[in-house]
């Protein structure tokens, strides 16, 4: 049997367990760029937070539920543009997405969503497999950091999502191949042209976040953080905060578990990437059931649901941390909007961090397919 290279590894385990290249056909990339004219935003009533130089909304949304994520195959493109514009006149001003969602899909499905908004908002998309538009139906068979990749893939999400320049560049996932001074290197040569404002990393290892941000400076890094993963307080939250680097939670309701969304009595519908996930298992999901009552219990107190009440706890973590939660429905939509405006005292702050400790969360975080591409390092410096 032929060897897989550990990025060919990786990359198959990131995108077959994580269900990120979804068996769907490709939408029709389409638009015209628009002016490359990068205002400063302002919401009423909405506190602006900071990722490194770049400033952002309290929460951004993030861009996977709408192309079957959790089941349900890809959103019709009105109910998309819907969401986004609703999302919008909240106040929202930050979305993410990638270029392997779908593949590809849902960077056309943004792209569409915000065009009548696109210079008022922060747009973040993300790099770093191999997705060939002409191979395959677009699927990926491994990481890819290379300058040539890179370029490809800023290129060809630029025209998905109808503008010329993104606001926030993340690689996907390290590429161990990869030095990442070259990818940085890569990044401020996109800089130079107005392409990209700024960079960040999703899921690397602590040296690499020092490494890449000592050749170009670090926007923000994407890491997977809720009430019931909360590895990144071992390390990377400290490395950001030494760094001045801003930090953007993936996941931040764990999978819809903390807005009710899973007990024992779920059944996932095909495609629902949540069947395999550990936490859920039935021997499982009854102890972290508890932690699920923990916030009901806080929202009791607060007059908020158990994800307002989540959302609003990683916001009062860090000033600098934004949380980006997904959704395809309207009214999960503006629940999660509403916890911009709960806030924690630092004495309630500290009774619900006592609290939470005592809770200990059942089974592992994600399949360890998908957990071996975190915290990778990558190449050494040529």
């Amino acid at each position: 049997m032929k060897q897989q290279s550990r990025r060919d590894f990786l990359a198959k385990n990131i995108l077959t367990g994580a269900g990120l290249l979804a068996a769907q056909p490709l939408l029709a990339a389409a638009g015209a760029a628009t002016s490359n004219d990068h205002e400063t935003f302002d919401v009423p009533g909405s506190k602006k937070r900071r990722l490194g130089k770049l400033e952002v909304t309290p929460q951004g949304l993030g861009g996977l539920p709408v192309v079957g994520f959790y089941g349900g195959g890809v959103r019709e493109q009105a109910h998309v543009n819907k969401l986004y514009r609703t999302a919008y006149e909240n106040g929202v001003r930050f979305f993410d997405t990638a270029e392997v969602y779908g593949p590809m899909t849902n960077e056309t499905q943004i792209g569409e969503a915000i065009a009548p908004f696109r210079k008022e908002v922060v747009l973040a998309t993300k790099f770093g497999f191999n997705v060939d538009p002409n191979h395959q139906n677009g699927r990926g068979r491994a990481l890819n950091s290379r300058p040539e990749n890179i370029r490809r893939a800023i290129d060809g999400s630029l025209k998905r999502l109808r503008t010329d320049y993104v606001d926030l560049f993340y690689q996907h996932r390290v590429d161990p191949e990869v030095p990442i001074e070259e990818v940085a290197g890569t990044i401020k040569e996109l800089m130079k042209e107005g392409k990209v404002l700024h960079w960040g990393l999703s899921e690397p290892g602590l040296n690499t976040i020092r490494r890449a941000n000592a050749e170009q400076p670090l926007a923000a890094i994407q890491n997977e953080y809720s009430l019931w993963t909360r590895d990144v307080e071992k390390g990377t939250l400290a490395v950001c905060e030494e760094l001045g680097i801003g930090f953007v939670p993936w996941c931040p309701l764990g999978y819809g578990f903390l807005a009710g969304a899973i007990n024992e009595n779920s059944r996932f519908i095909q495609g629902d990437f949540r069947a395999i996930l550990p936490r859920v298992t039935l021997e499982n999901i009854k102890q972290n059931l508890r932690l699920l009552d923990y916030a009901k219990e806080w929202g009791l107190r607060k007059r908020a649901t158990a994800a307002q009440i989540s959302l609003a706890w990683l916001q009062a973590q860090k000033p600098w941390i934004v949380p980006i939660p997904g959704t395809s429905n309207l009214v999960h939509l503006k629940e999660n909007i509403v916890a911009n405006s709960i806030t924690f005292t630092k004495a309630e702050l500290a009774e619900f961090n006592a609290g939470l400790s005592a809770i200990e969360v059942a089974g592992s975080k994600n399949t360890q397919q998908i957990m071996d591409a975190m915290g990778v390092e990558a190449a050494p410096k040529k």
